[in-house]
C-alpha cells in the first residue's frame, strides 16, 4: 500500500485541487455554485491526476528513461516495488473511475444546457484522460518532445479553471482567462522545477523536456519568465475587475513565488531542488485560497 501511495505521488494533488477551487471561487463571486458539483469536479480531478502520475511512474519505466541517474523520489515500476503488469491495471482502473466521476458531473452541471455542450465536455473528458496517459506511456509520449509545459497550462490552467466556473455558471467569460493562465502557469513552474532536477537524466536518456533543450541556465530565466507572467496575469484581472481592496488579497503569497525564484537560481544540486516542487505547489494552493478569499469577503 505504502508503494501505491508514494506512486500516486500526494504532493502533486495541491495543484489538482487549485484548478478547481479558482474555477469554484469565481462561480461563487458570480452567485453560481453547487455543492455537487464542486464536489464532483475535485473527485475528478484528482482521479485524472492519480492516473497521471501512474501512467508517467509506468511510461518512464518501460520506456527506460527512469535510470539510476535520476535524483527524484524512487519510481514504483522501476524500483520494482509494483510490476509493470500491475500498473497498467491501475492505469485501467483510475481511466475507468474518471470516466465515471466525470459523466456524473456532466449529468449533474449540464441538465439545462444542450446536448451539443455535453458533448463538447463529454470531448474535453475523453482528451484529459488521453494526455494524462500519453504524457510518457504509448507509442509517442508529447512529454519527451517538450510538449508538457503546454499541456499543464491548458489542462492545469484554462480547462481546469474556466471549464468548472462554466459547469457552475453555465456561461462563457473571456476575462477569467487571466486568473485561468495564472494557475496554469504556476503548475508549469512545477514541472519547470521537476524538469530542470532531472536534467542531466532527461539528457542521457533523450528527454528532451524544455530545460534540456534550453540548458539549465537558460531553464532558470524560462522558470522566472513563468512566475513573473503568471503573477502579473492576475494583478491584470485584478485592476481590470477591481472593486474592493480585499481583491488584492492573494498578492500576500508572492514573496513565495520569489522565493522559488532564487532557490531556483541558487541551488545546482538536484537533490537540492526536489523539496521546491512541494513548496511551489503549496505555494499555487495558497494563492488560490487567498484569491478566492479576497473575491468573498
Amino acid at each position: 500500500m505504502k508503494a501505491w501511495i508514494e506512486a500516486a505521488r500526494p504532493r502533486t494533488l495541491p495543484l489538482a485541487l487549485s484548478c478547481i477551487l479558482m474555477g469554484c471561487f469565481l462561480a461563487y463571486s458570480d452567485g453560481e455554485f453547487n455543492g455537487w458539483i464542486a464536489g464532483l469536479s475535485i473527485l475528478t480531478t484528482i482521479l485524472l491526476q492519480v492516473l497521471s502520475n501512474f501512467a508517467n511512474d509506468y511510461g518512464d519505466a518501460v520506456s527506460g528513461k527512469d535510470s539510476d541517474l535520476r535524483e527524484g523520489p524512487r519510481r514504483a515500476v522501476h524500483g520494482g516495488q509494483i510490476t509493470a503488469r500491475a500498473m497498467q491495471r491501475a492505469i485501467i482502473l483510475f481511466s475507468a473511475l474518471s470516466l465515471i466521476a466525470g459523466i456524473a458531473l456532466l449529468y449533474v452541471a449540464l441538465q439545462n444546457a444542450s446536448t451539443e455542450v455535453f458533448w463538447v465536455f463529454l470531448g474535453i473528458g475523453l482528451a484529459c484522460i488521453a494526455a494524462a496517459i500519453t504524457y510518457t506511456a504509448g507509442k509517442r509520449p508529447y512529454g519527451y518532445v517538450g510538449l508538457g509545459d503546454l499541456s499543464v497550462l491548458i489542462f492545469f490552467g484554462w480547462v481546469g479553471v474556466l471549464g468548472t466556473y462554466y459547469l457552475h455558471t453555465l456561461s462563457w467569460n473571456w476575462d477569467l482567462l487571466l486568473p485561468a493562465t495564472s494557475c496554469g502557469l504556476f503548475a508549469v513552474a512545477v514541472l519547470n522545477i521537476n524538469n530542470i532536477r532531472d536534467i542531466e537524466s532527461d539528457r542521457a536518456t533523450g528527454k528532451n523536456s524544455i530545460p534540456v533543450r534550453l540548458g539549465r541556465e537558460r531553464a532558470v530565466k524560462y522558470h522566472w519568465l513563468i512566475l513573473l507572467t503568471g503573477m502579473a496575469c492576475v494583478t491584470v484581472y485584478t485592476f481590470t475587475e477591481y472593486s474592493h481592496y480585499s481583491q488584492w488579497l492573494y498578492v500576500l503569497s508572492f514573496p513565495l513565488f520569489i522565493w522559488n525564484g532564487l532557490a531556483v537560481s541558487r541551488l545546482k544540486k538536484a537533490a537540492q531542488l526536489d523539496p521546491y516542487l512541494k513548496q511551489m505547489a503549496l505555494s499555487t494552493l495558497l494563492f488560490v485560497v487567498l484569491f478566492g478569499a479576497g473575491l468573498l469577503l
